[in-house]
């Protein structure tokens, strides 16, 4: 059983994700808070595995909340819910730790599903929001000539995964590209995560900006 925390300063908008969480076999709201403070406080009494945030809420932002709630441990794992389809606000709560962004405008069964990977481990963000973020920080990005160095303990060929998974590709397009297969990609971005201490491919695309293991390309 998933255990759920909702996070939104309308009321309504909780009601609503409520009624379709808790109609799942596999999921259990287990608390609702209407700010980011609410939510920390709620955390200390209430286990969670996922925390559905909102971003933008008055007392503690979500980006802030997130940053704590990530600070803290490995659970819960939270995914961001917003009403912004901004770039800014998905890299905010990226970088702040958050295991995925999807807009509040997605199909449930998006969501629900997207609930599930974040709670099983894995990484989800909205294709559209990541190919978007990915242009508007980096533009047209370009391998900056990453070497051992860069990313230490890597080899050649998990360095070659790494600066793909920063471009946004996902395992089947790596899988394409490499002309590998989808499972030795998969094999691959696990080892290039445990080795980076990167929690997932999220963490991964931010470490590769921060590092400048990418870079901004030219037209």
């Amino acid at each position: 059983m998933i255990r759920i925390l909702l996070v939104d300063d309308q009321h309504l908008i909780r009601a609503g994700l409520r009624m379709v969480l808790d109609y799942q076999e596999d999921m259990t709201v287990v608390g609702e808070a209407g700010d980011g403070a609410e939510a920390l406080r709620l955390l200390r009494t209430t286990p969670a595995d996922v925390v559905v945030m909102d971003l933008r809420m008055p007392v503690l932002d979500g980006v802030s909340a997130t940053r704590q709630i990530c600070a803290a441990g490995p659970l819960p794992r939270v995914l961001a819910l917003t009403t912004f389809d901004t770039d800014d606000d998905a890299f905010a709560a990226l970088q702040a730790g958050a295991s995925g962004f999807l807009l509040k405008s997605v199909p449930p069964e998006e969501l629900l599903n997207a609930i599930r990977v974040v709670a099983g481990g894995e990484a989800v963000v909205a294709p559209r929001v990541t190919r978007r973020m990915l242009d508007r920080f980096s533009g047209r990005l370009v391998a900056a000539g990453a070497t051992a160095a860069d990313l230490p303990g890597l080899t050649e060929r998990e360095r070659e995964v790494m600066l793909l998974v920063a471009e946004g590709l996902s395992n089947a397009e790596i899988s394409t590209r490499l002309q590998v297969a989808e499972a030795t990609v998969k094999t691959h971005v696990g080892r290039i995560l445990a080795k980076l201490g990167l929690r997932d491919r999220v963490q991964a695309v931010v470490y590769a900006y921060e590092s400048g293991l990418v870079r901004p390309g030219n037209g």
